[in-house]
């Protein structure tokens, strides 16, 4: 565990500089009062949006490293935190006087000082999504450094922020509080700097619930120095009573926080009178069976609290916390917690899955996540146990998480995705089809190739298209264009849908022909699916599609329908399908209207009886009809002629009481007033129905175009040649 030493007042830069370079060497000394004076020279009364002075927020933030025991290069960067807002060419004169180390810390806590905006933005939510935003976005702060010294130089100065806050009144401390709480108080709590996380959680609650924190402080009726020495006396007596009886044991113990006070009041809804953890003291042992010598000599000299005891080393916890929890009333009926558990339990608890932070704050489990803050924190606990600063140094900058990135979307949200990940992985991260109708990227305002790796903090907009689907090349690892698991799976399922498609338009074609070619159109295809022991018709296609069904078992099922029913007339309203009267050998559709086999007359050429026609099989629409001299039709011939079936009308088509087929024609005339009113004359006086109708004026010249409704393209061909007699009329044409 890392402690920090009370704040100490700011006000005498020269009277602090013993302070600010407490355990250094000579040369790392002078390092530290060059940044001082130099600083000085630049801030000057120049002072931060908080209203505090420039110099005091630096000189108080670089107390709180120093007090960390951090190396001089990060005592230097938080005394020039700001030198980069008032000096543009900062880079160069930094690295010039005070190293490269200086200038990669300034420059890391300047990027991280970037991200308020976006902390604002996320804090101050209790949704489920916006806790896992939280989550997401105090990793993201984590990864984002290369040094983890950043993070711990960024806690130490939204520390001295909250302590100026104390003094001040302010219209953003609320604002800050809050984000303190949300963002940078767990922080601190994963780094293991318990100082600075208790501190920036009882001046953020300060802030958030003033009443509530004054009513907490006033029923303690204690001042914290006393609670203090409460402590003291009671882990002195502790360790006397434990000597006597030859256990050796290592003792601690600090006063509850109010906000962990307030937190546990809340979580277990308890009175003030029923929290028995204000004081607690944490005794480790080598070995299990001297957890329970401690816990009987507990018992012998303070007065056990009833229910108040918990075995969680017979019955660990469901992350395998193990410990025991006791309460017992000291000599002067003050309630004390205490804790013990061995240095291997210990170690779970504070490092390993079980991690302490994980406990207080309900998050799941990490990983590799949870493995590098341990490390972080190991590295913070060996700064007192090695010698080499050097060499712990090195290892400190080398704890980065740098497994994960974190970047943003263009609305702020934070997306963590795997190093190397590139704009077509965080398309498919933020959702399927975002991914699927992904063309462009553009990183911070930028375009990029779409194979361009991201990095943590880059803010992604994804430009796409209407509609459309991914490439084949994306899959392709040559290219780089995919680099997570997520993305590589919804492409390939993304294709595998597409070969289904073309397997259902393959088997519906299939089938639809053998059926014509028994002279069973009329035939229920669901019925034909189930004598072939499919459970539908798409079943039935796709096994066709496949091959997996042939010609010989159709035609032996549609026999069989034939022997146990007679065929019924068609229904008028209905495709008829069935063989052709035209004398030639060619199975034909029959079309009188729409029905059962899905036909659907084709927007494009609007076919109408007696237009030569053909049908075309398509994806998951049953045929569609086209006339033959459509030009989209004959482009669906040239790319697959495989899905092409031969079709006519069928009698009803020509009844009398036939259906209304849509046309369209197009009419060019000299413009002229009325010119609209007589050609609409012309189509009432035939009854013809005008369902749209769109003109275009230019030069004179007047295009209209009309969409009607006729029941043959005879009645069309007559309208036509009546239009063309009205006054001005050049051409008139289908179209």
């Amino acid at each position: 565990m890392v402690s920090v030493t009370h704040a100490v007042s700011p006000t005498d830069a020269a009277a602090s500089i013993e302070l600010l370079a407490e355990g250094l060497g000579e040369v790392d000394r002078s390092l530290v009062e060059q940044a001082l004076t130099y600083a000085e020279s630049i801030y000057d009364e120049r002072r931060l949006s908080t209203g505090e002075s420039v110099r005091t927020h630096a000189l108080g933030a670089a107390l709180i490293v120093a007090s960390l025991r951090l190396d001089a290069e990060a005592r230097a960067a938080a005394l020039l935190f700001a030198v980069g807002d008032y000096d543009e060419d900062y880079a160069s004169a930094l690295e010039q006087r005070f190293g490269a180390g200086v200038i990669r810390l300034v420059d890391g806590l300047r990027r991280l000082n970037g991200l308020r905006l976006i902390t604002h933005r996320t804090a101050n939510a209790a949704t489920p999504e916006i806790r896992a935003q939280l989550e997401v976005l105090r990793k993201m702060l984590l990864a984002m450094v290369e040094d983890i010294r950043v993070v711990l130089l960024r806690l130490a100065s939204r520390t001295q922020t909250l302590r100026h806050l104390t003094n001040v009144e302010h219209e953003a401390r609320v604002e800050i509080a809050r984000e303190s709480l949300d963002i940078y108080a767990p922080l601190a709590n994963r780094l293991g700097v318990w100082q600075l996380k208790w501190e920036l959680e009882d001046l953020s609650f300060r802030f958030i619930e003033p009443d509530t924190y004054k009513r907490i402080a006033k029923m303690l009726d204690e001042r914290r120095v006393e609670r203090e020495q409460f402590i003291h006396d009671a882990m002195a007596r502790l360790r006397s009573e434990l000597a006597a009886v030859g256990i050796e044991a290592e003792i601690t113990g600090r006063p509850k926080h109010i906000y962990s006070i307030y937190s546990k009041m809340r979580k277990k809804r308890l009175d003030f009178s029923q929290v028995f953890d204000i004081r607690a003291l944490r005794v480790l042992v080598k070995e299990i069976r001297d957890c329970y010598t401690v816990l009987g000599v507990v018992h012998q000299i303070w007065q056990p609290i009833p229910q108040e005891f918990d075995d969680y080393i017979t019955k660990p916890k469901g992350n395998n916390y193990q410990s025991l929890h006791t309460a017992v009333l000291a000599g002067d009926g003050r309630a004390l917690e205490v804790q013990i558990r061995t240095f291997d339990m210990h170690r779970h608890a504070e490092l390993g899955v079980a991690a302490h932070w994980r406990y207080k704050e309900g998050a799941s489990r990490g990983g590799d996540y949870d493995e590098k803050i341990a490390l972080l924190r190991n590295l913070l606990s060996w700064r007192d146990e090695v010698a080499d600063s050097a060499h712990w140094l090195e290892q400190y900058k080398r704890a980065s998480l740098d497994d994960t990135i974190y970047v943003l979307t263009p609305q702020g949200r934070v997306i963590d995705l795997a190093r190397g990940a590139t704009p077509v992985d965080f398309a498919y991260r933020v959702h399927s089809s975002l991914g699927h109708r992904c063309r462009g990227a553009k990183i911070d305002g930028h375009l990029v190739p779409l194979n361009t790796p991201l990095e943590s903090g880059q803010t992604v907009e994804i430009v796409t298209v209407r509609e459309g689907g991914p490439s084949r090349d994306w899959l392709d690892p040559r290219q780089g264009y995919v680099a997570t698991a997520r993305a590589r799976s919804k492409i390939k399922s993304y294709f595998a849908q597409q070969d289904e498609e073309d397997l259902l338009a393959r088997g519906r074609s299939f089938v639809t022909k053998e059926m014509q070619r028994d002279g069973h159109g009329q035939a229920n295809i669901e019925g034909l699916a189930d004598r072939l022991g499919f459970k539908n018709a798409d079943a039935l296609f796709l096994a066709a599609g496949r091959g997996e069904v042939g010609p010989r078992a159709v035609q032996v099922a549609l026999r069989a329908a034939d022997a146990v029913a007679a065929p019924t007339p068609p229904e008028p309203d209905s495709i008829v399908v069935g063989r052709s009267r035209s004398g030639d050998n060619t199975d034909k559709i029959l079309v009188a209207g729409v029905g059962k086999l899905m036909t659907a007359l084709s927007r494009c050429c609007k076919p109408a009886p007696p237009d030569a026609i053909e049908g075309f099989v398509t994806r998951g629409r049953g045929i569609s009809i086209h006339r033959v001299d459509c030009p989209d039709f004959k482009e669906l011939v040239r790319q697959h002629p495989e899905r092409v079936i031969a079709a006519e009308w069928g009698e009803e088509a020509f009844a009398s009481k036939g259906g209304l087929y849509q046309v369209s024609i197009e009419v060019q005339a000299g413009d002229r007033q009325g010119l609209l009113r007589d050609i609409s004359d012309v189509l009432s006086r035939e009854k013809i129905n005008v369902i749209a109708v769109n003109t275009l004026t230019k030069k004179g010249t007047a295009s209209m175009r009309f969409t009607l409704e006729v029941g043959s393209v005879g009645e069309m061909r007559r309208a036509m040649q009546m239009i063309r007699e009205v006054s001005g009329v050049n051409e008139v044409q289908r179209r």
